[in-house]
């Protein structure tokens, strides 16, 4: 099928960078070139850099931090709330703080104002996740494939290696890891 022409093609242009710079360089290489994307990474690390418990992080530390508009226009567009300059939400429930904002709206703002974390997206719902396919240059963790509109030019490479082109490709990506698993007794 095509979206496994343009699969090919992706990798065939990531493994050349890599042979030719090395697999650590690769990364930075494409960056460099303007090829930006979303990077997904299926499997668990414990490090610093790495984002697990959104609530918690964005309750202890993002949560505390200025909002810009664009991100008082996430949540308003998420959860529908108004963000007032005290840190307090309004919402059709009534009022609330900043710490009672939706689980999904939480990780967004987690990724927006921390683009240097790899931040776990297994608790949004594809209202947040159609969002955040739409962004560049972002770091993310999911374990397992959502249901959900991906836009048909998103780059998303896998765990620093396989690269694929939007909804179809991610598809596919997750069919052949499954066949993995599988076959690894995973």
């Amino acid at each position: 099928m095509w979206y496994t022409g343009i699969y090919l093609y992706e990798n065939l242009i990531q493994s050349l960078i890599q042979v030719r710079y090395g697999k650590s360089d690769a990364k930075h290489i494409l960056q460099k070139e303007n090829i930006v994307m979303i990077d997904i990474y299926t499997e668990r690390k414990d490090s610093k850099d790495w984002i697990f418990y959104n609530d918690l992080y964005f309750n202890l530390n993002t949560g505390n931090e200025d909002m810009s508009q664009k991100e008082i226009d996430l949540i308003q567009q998420v959860d529908e709330a108004k963000l007032t300059p005290d840190k307090h939400i309004e919402t059709k429930y009534g009022l609330g703080t900043i710490r009672n904002l939706s689980s999904g709206c939480k990780t967004l703002l987690n990724i927006v104002k921390h683009p240097d974390k790899v931040v776990n997206v297994e608790e949004c719902g594809p209202n947040v996740l159609k969002i955040i396919f739409t962004m560049d240059n972002i770091r993310i963790y999911m374990s397992r494939p959502t249901l959900f509109d991906i836009p048909d030019d998103a780059k998303i490479r896998f765990n620093d290696s396989d690269i694929v082109i939007g909804g179809r490709g991610y598809n596919v990506w997750w069919s052949k890891e499954y066949q993995r698993r599988e076959a690894d007794d995973l």
